[in-house]
């Protein structure tokens, strides 16, 4: 029999926007995949699904730090001892922009972070931890207050740019060296405005910074005024004052 004028033609499926033809059809039907209890639990794994995870995700952090207020996002090495200079000046720095009047937020690790969220904690301040998800578990650690945790790193990317006024890079390595790199490329290409970048410690970064200006920039990959994006820093006070300067509390 001829289907009715207008219907889908048998070897036409279509299954929400997505429309299936021929060999692509498949069995079924939406709605009894997902109320089959004996199905395949292998749903769960595919890309459909991670959608909705990725959307969950960003609605847990917009809604975990949507009445933040005014924050600085300090990053920095996992690696960082204790007993080191480099964690002393992570705990002065979280604890200064508290007494500047903003919150601090960090990956929520060991380390630089756990330095910064102390030194927020000391100060009786806002002190946020943004973790991820890893093979070796590290956790949040116990200066955070308020802790989100992530599976995926671009959705926790966004939560450190989008909740933060600016960024203070302690000695760190490569996930240090890709936030860095992400927040100078959204402030470059002008996706975010007035967004001070202050990297702590000049003997760890000038090699950093003299790569940029006698190799990238001196082949013309980038240019001159693009180490205008950051400051270079020991001083803790320096750090706090350029990184909250353009800011409004």
């Amino acid at each position: 029999m001829d289907n009715p004028e207008g219907a889908p033609a048998l070897d036409e499926q279509r299954l929400g926007p997505v429309v299936r033809r021929r060999e692509q059809v498949q069995p079924g039907t939406t709605d009894q995949r997902l109320l089959d209890s004996e199905g395949d639990s292998e749903w769960v794994h595919t890309d459909p699904w991670r959608v909705m995870r990725i959307q969950s995700e960003f609605v847990e952090g917009f809604g975990a730090l949507a009445e933040l207020p005014s924050a600085i996002s300090v990053f920095g090495s996992a690696r960082t001892p204790v007993d080191s200079p480099e964690y002393e000046a992570g705990v002065r720095i979280g604890h200064a922009l508290v007494d500047a009047g903003f919150a601090v937020i960090t990956g929520g690790g060991p380390g630089a972070m756990e330095a910064a969220n102390k030194g927020a904690r000391e100060a009786k301040g806002v002190s946020v931890g943004l973790g991820i998800e890893l093979p070796f578990e590290q956790g949040l650690n116990q200066h955070v207050d308020i802790g989100v945790n992530f599976r995926y790193f671009f959705v926790r990317k966004t939560m450190f740019v989008k909740y933060a006024q600016g960024f203070v890079v302690l000695p760190g390595g490569l996930g240090t060296l890709d936030e860095l790199f992400e927040a100078l490329t959204l402030v470059q290409t002008k996706k975010v405005t007035s967004f001070p970048i202050v990297l702590f410690g000049t003997a760890y970064w000038s090699g950093l910074v003299d790569w940029l200006r006698d190799t990238v920039i001196a082949q013309g990959k980038a240019s001159e005024k693009d180490l205008l994006l950051f400051h270079v820093t020991d001083d803790v006070d320096e750090a706090v004052a350029l990184v909250t300067k353009e800011t409004s509390k």
